[in-house]
C-alpha cells in the first residue's frame, strides 16, 4: 500500500495524473446522459474508493455526490448516478436542476482536483395558451443553466429554420430581448403551417449548444373556419350539383311510375247504336277461364 501511495505521489508531481489543469466546461441538454471526467488517463491501480464527488450551485454550499467511490443516498440525483471504471461521474437523464460545478478529488487533497462546469440548455413556451389547433401567439422562453457568472449580452440568439438571426420584430415573430441568462422569443401560431425556432448558446463566435423547439400544427387549412371566397363557391357548386341530381333522380322515378301504370290498363272503345257520344271504359286485365279452375 506504501509503495502504491509512493507511485501515485510521483504520477501526481511528473504531470502523470493532472487535477487542476483539467478543467472542463460541458453544454448538455435536459433528458441526456453525461459523464463529467475525473482522470485524464486509466489507471488500474487507482481504485475508485479513493475519490470523492463534490457539487456546488450557484457557490451556494457544496454537497457530496460520491464519498469514497459510493453514491450518497442523500443526494438528490442519487438515483440517476454512479462511476464508471475511470472513476468518471455519469448522470442519467439530466435536469437543469443538475447544472454547477464538480469536483473530483482524490482523497483529501485539494491540490489535485478536477473541476467541471456543467451547463445546461433549456427551451420551452412561458404562455399557458399553446393550442397549436388555433390561432394566437405564444412566448418561448430559452435558458442556460450556469455556475455563478452571467450570461454576456446577445450570448442566447434565436434563429429560424434557414439560420437567420430573429432580432427585432418580423413575419410571425417578435423578438423579447435578455435578461441575464434567459431570453425570450414570442411567435404566432398559424394553423396553416409549421415552424421551427432555434436557441443558441455563443461563447464568442462559436456556438456551443443549441435546442429547437417546432411548432406543429394539427389542422389542415381547409379545416380553419376562416374561409375564403373561393371556398364559399366550391361549397356551392358542391350543394347546386347535389340538387340537380336529386331533381334528376325524382324525375326518373315519376316516370317510370307512369309508364308502369298505362301498362297495366286497357281502354275498350264503346259506340252507341244511335250514333251518340263516344264512352270511354278503362278494363282491368281479367284471368281467363282456364285459369280459374
Amino acid at each position: 500500500m506504501t509503495l502504491l501511495m509512493l507511485m501515485l505521489v510521483f504520477l501526481l508531481q511528473n504531470g502523470g495524473i493532472r487535477g487542476k489543469i483539467c478543467f472542463y466546461h460541458l453544454y448538455q441538454r435536459p433528458g441526456k446522459d453525461v459523464l463529467l471526467p475525473c482522470l485524464q488517463e486509466s489507471l488500474s491501480y487507482i481504485r475508485c474508493s479513493s475519490f470523492t464527488w463534490l457539487y456546488n450551485k450557484d457557490n451556494n454550499g457544496t454537497s457530496t455526490d460520491v464519498r469514497d467511490g459510493e453514491v450518497e443516498k442523500s443526494s438528490p440525483r442519487a438515483a440517476r448516478l454512479s462511476l464508471d471504471t475511470n472513476c468518471s461521474l455519469i448522470i442519467n437523464n439530466i435536469t437543469a436542476e443538475d447544472a454547477g460545478l464538480y469536483t473530483c478529488r482524490y482523497l483529501t487533497d485539494t491540490n489535485w482536483d478536477t473541476q467541471v462546469i456543467l451547463n445546461i440548455l433549456t427551451i420551452s413556451p412561458s404562455s399557458t395558451d399553446t393550442d397549436p389547433n388555433k390561432d394566437g401567439e405564444v412566448t418561448l422562453s430559452c435558458s442556460m443553466f450556469k455556475y455563478e457568472k452571467p450570461c454576456k449580452l446577445r450570448s442566447l440568439r434565436w434563429v429560424d429554420e434557414t439560420g437567420a438571426e430573429l432580432v427585432g420584430e418580423g413575419d410571425g415573430f417578435k423578438y423579447g430581448g435578455q435578461t441575464n441568462c434567459v431570453s425570450y422569443l414570442t411567435v404566432k401560431l398559424q394553423t396553416e403551417h409549421s415552424r421551427r425556432y432555434t436557441c443558441q448558446y455563443v461563447d464568442g463566435t462559436a456556438v456551443k449548444i443549441e435546442a429547437h423547439y417546432s411548432i406543429v400544427s394539427s389542422v389542415s387549412p381547409t379545416d380553419s373556419t376562416d374561409w375564403s371566397p373561393l371556398r364559399y363557391t366550391m361549397w356551392a357548386l358542391r350543394i347546386s350539383l347535389l340538387i340537380l341530381m336529386m331533381v334528376i333522380t325524382a324525375l326518373i322515378i315519376r316516370g317510370r311510375g307512369s309508364s308502369r301504370q298505362l301498362r297495366n290498363n286497357r281502354v275498350r272503345y264503346i259506340k252507341t247504336d244511335d250514333g251518340g257520344a263516344v264512352n270511354y271504359e278503362n278494363v282491368e286485365q281479367r284471368l281467363s277461364p282456364s285459369t280459374l279452375r
